[in-house]
């Protein structure tokens, strides 16, 4: 092999780790976590997080700092997991990779700022997401209740429950219907408080900020919460994202499914 055609290679192995925590795991898991200008303190704790879920809960866990991975076969993988990743970071070969994953029967996760992506670069992303992000008012605290108490997601959480987050407000210009998990109480922040300059209206009593959906023919959990890095030490949070990776790796623990 030649070594420019090696290097490519190389550097992917660089920034792919599998971290062998389970010799006979119940599923494969991959999490793309890349370095961005606004998301990068958090990522050595979620890893540590990802870890140790991993170990209790006996899955194998492949993490990624760059979409390379996207690049080659998932098969292997029941979900893949974008932590703060948006697909508008990906290049044409992975978008592909992805898109064929899906079609596949593959099953995707998607975390707080990876829901983000910039109108039109890529339909079919915004599709899957199934909410355009709009703005969102400073991160401010506010209650969250269940929207499917049935869902995995919520298993670890109360009725109520308190939690300091930036509250994303969302669109829906391709006309997704989505399945909500959790929503937001506009009753209890300030959905106008943002910085000068800028104007957030808010989105009133339908305020999702955790659904799910089949897209394709996988499943599909999203979470809007998670955006700084002491986050991914909280317990009741951890409870939340692991009951969305749960159920979309395996399809288990709602009576709804795809």
């Amino acid at each position: 092999m030649k070594l420019s055609h090696a290097l490519p290679a190389l550097a992917a192995a660089a920034v792919v780790s599998s971290t062998a925590l389970a010799a006979d795991g119940q599923f494969q898991l991959l999490v793309l976590a890349m370095p961005t200008k606004y998301h990068y303190e958090y990522i050595p704790v979620a890893r540590e997080s990802f870890e140790k879920l991993a170990r209790l809960h006996a899955f194998d866990l492949t993490w990624a700092a760059q979409p390379w991975a996207f690049e080659g076969d998932l098969s292997k993988y029941a979900a893949v997991v974008l932590l703060n990743s948006s697909g508008e970071e990906f290049n044409e070969a992975q978008r592909a990779g992805l898109e064929r994953y899906m079609r596949a029967g593959g099953n995707a996760v998607v975390v707080h700022r990876a829901i983000i992506s910039k109108p039109g670069l890529w339909p079919w992303y915004e599709k899957l997401v199934g909410r355009s992000f709009v703005i969102h008012p400073m991160l401010q605290t506010a209650v969250v209740t269940k929207a499917d108490p049935a869902h995995p997601a919520t298993f670890g959480l109360p009725d109520k429950w308190l939690w300091s987050d930036e509250w994303y407000e969302f669109s829906n210009p391709h006309g997704v219907k989505v399945n909500p998990v959790l929503t937001v109480d506009e009753r209890t922040y300030d959905p106008k408080k943002i910085w000068p300059g800028q104007v957030a209206h808010g989105m009133g009593a339908d305020h999702p900020v955790s659904w799910w959906q089949g897209y394709e023919k996988g499943r599909v959990f999203v979470t809007a919460l998670g955006h700084n890095a002491e986050m991914y030490k909280n317990a009741q949070y951890l409870d939340h994202l692991w009951g969305g990776v749960w159920w979309a790796a395996t399809g288990y623990g709602s009576p709804k499914r795809p």
